[in-house]
């Protein structure tokens, strides 16, 4: 099985930039998207009839925004965590299939000058409880935009980073509570020393091709699914987007206890 996920930044741009091209080429079983930035209406996705679509779109406008498109029928499909199902910020989709559940996220950014810090680390508490009542009753896959570089590792410039948005000790040690909870970085699982593989890239000159990036874009599993794990990518080389997609293979997922 092959799931692919991608921050798009705005979906109708990302159209225009080789998105569908990168669909297709990927042959993807589920594919997730962030930050669509869109509302209902606004676009009209050819995807193939194979595909399924599930959208959940923010309030506000050209804001926020999840997707996942599918071509294995989900036997259930909810939107938001469970202390806030009409999720307005559209930032959570979980679909349930036989043998596992998928989440995807877009996890809230700490901004700049850190003032989401606080609500940051709360919605973090409130999405890792929503996570592990799923994973009590079959085991998780957990995609999207985490917002986060966990390790050093996870980004060009540590040391002048840290305590920055999204490199504070704060949102680093959640992270680490998350994992330590019973979760796999699928990547840091097949290659636990790579270093400078990245999956965001600001927009000043010359970053991405100098590659000063950062690894916030994860694919997460329970642990017990970590026997059925194949491979896990990062394609730097996509453009269309500040982010790129990540990739995570997988045997197929019967019911795992």
């Amino acid at each position: 099985m092959k799931l692919v996920s991608w921050n798009v930044n705005g979906l109708r741009a990302c159209v225009n930039k080789g998105f569908l091209e990168y669909f297709r080429e990927s042959d993807a079983d589920v594919f997730c998207v962030q930050e669509t930035k869109l509302q209902e209406g606004q676009i009209d996705l050819e995807l193939g009839e194979e595909y399924s679509q599930y959208w959940s779109y923010a309030e506000k406008k050209g804001y926020s925004g999840t997707a996942v498109f599918t071509r294995i029928k989900p036997l259930s499909v909810r939107y938001g965590l469970d202390d806030e199902p009409d999720d307005p910020e559209g930032r959570v989709i979980t679909l349930e299939f036989d043998g596992f559940y998928l989440v995807n996220v877009y996890t809230p950014n700490a901004r700049r000058d850190l003032s989401r810090l606080e609500y940051r680390l709360e919605w973090e508490e409130r999405f890792r409880a929503y996570l592990l009542k799923l994973d009590a009753s079959k085991p998780v896959i957990v995609c999207g935009d985490l917002n986060v570089a966990h390790q050093d590792i996870d980004l060009k410039n540590a040391k002048s980073n840290r305590g920055n948005s999204g490199f504070t000790d704060e949102e680093r040690g959640k992270m680490t509570t998350l994992l330590e909870s019973g979760f796999v970085d699928t990547f840091r699982y097949f290659y636990p020393d790579r270093e400078e593989v990245y999956s965001w890239w600001s927009f000043m000159p010359k970053v991405r091709e100098r590659n000063i990036g950062w690894r916030i874009d994860y694919f997460l599993v329970s642990a017990r699914l970590a026997p059925l794990l194949v491979d896990a990518q990062i394609d730097c080389h996509v453009l269309g987007s500040d982010h790129c997609p990540v990739v995570l293979q997988t045997d197929e997922m019967g019911k795992v206890e």
